[in-house]
């Protein structure tokens, strides 16, 4: 009854009827979602308000705060939105595979959109797995002609956004309810000289697939794999990097190990350093 879940019989008061649950979440949903938008129209508001102040000198003015710590997906999306509605040169993301909530998509879409419609480029970084993500390459295509740039990588360790060189914003843990927003000035330029290191060795989206087999035999996915198995990593852990689910990660695991003849994972570690496969020119770095 609280969840409004079940509710009076209109012919006959001593029983009651199921609603579908869908319907019930629904009439709960709808006037947070109402709030979450105006709140959201407000900030960018006070955004366009403040921005004539922006150039100000900062001897008369209080300094931002370096690292703010922002809990709860709402206060998480409403310094975004801020952030993104001031930006005015170059937005730099990093967007490790996985599934995305249909409204966490609508979101990022409609903040892209605004973004391009300014004239702000937009450089992003996917795993090479995005390829196959039809979801994924939807998103993308409908920004590809204009000032955004996608490139893939074989690996990501988590996500990563920055605005103008001004701040940046990453997860604390990962069910990405907190997270940081930095402005310091040495920590969100070092940043993004990750970014750019990552984007140098990184694969344009619209080239063709970077799964090619290796001259040793070995596709260079599974030389990934290698690569990160000799480091130590569990299975879930390389899927995680590598942006794919465990099942396919451990099908790619068995298939090295049936080529390098091992019969244990121990063995197979063994196995890699011993072939050198690591050391192949063609071994992603």
């Amino acid at each position: 009854m609280d969840f409004a879940l079940l509710h009076p019989d209109p012919d006959d008061a001593q029983w009651l009827r199921p609603v579908l649950p869908s319907i019930a979440l629904a009439q709960r949903l709808s006037p947070i979602e109402r709030e979450i938008t105006e709140r959201r129209r407000l900030s960018i508001e006070l955004a366009d308000t403040f921005e004539p102040f922006m150039s100000l000198s900062t001897q008369e003015i209080a300094p931002t705060h370096a690292i703010t710590v922002l809990e709860g997906n709402d206060r998480i999306n409403s310094a975004l939105d801020l952030a993104t509605a001031q930006c005015r040169t170059e937005m730099l993301t990093v967007q490790p595979s996985g599934h995305r909530p249909e409204r966490s998509l609508l979101q990022g879409f409609e903040r892209d959109r605004l973004l391009i419609e300014r004239g702000v480029r937009i450089r992003t970084l996917y795993q090479h797995t995005a390829r196959f993500n039809p979801e994924r390459l939807s998103y993308v295509e409908q920004f590809a002609k204009g000032r955004a740039e996608y490139r893939t990588i074989d690996e990501l360790v988590e996500r990563l956004i920055i605005c103008d060189e001004t701040v940046a914003f990453i997860p604390v843990r990962d069910d990405r309810q907190v997270a940081l927003e930095l402005r310091h000035t040495g920590l969100v330029r070092y940043l993004s000289k990750v970014f750019e290191f990552m984007w140098s060795r990184a694969v344009p989206l619209t080239a063709g697939t970077p799964y090619e087999t290796a001259p040793d035999g070995i596709p260079q996915i599974q030389h990934s794999i290698a690569k990160l198995l000799v480091e130590g990593h569990v299975d879930e852990a390389i899927a995680r990097r590598l942006g794919m689910n465990v099942r396919t990660c451990r099908a790619h695991i068995a298939k090295l190990a049936a080529t390098l003849g091992s019969g244990s994972r121990a063995q197979l570690g063994y196995l890699i350093a011993e072939s050198g496969i690591l050391n192949q020119k063609g071994t992603p770095e």
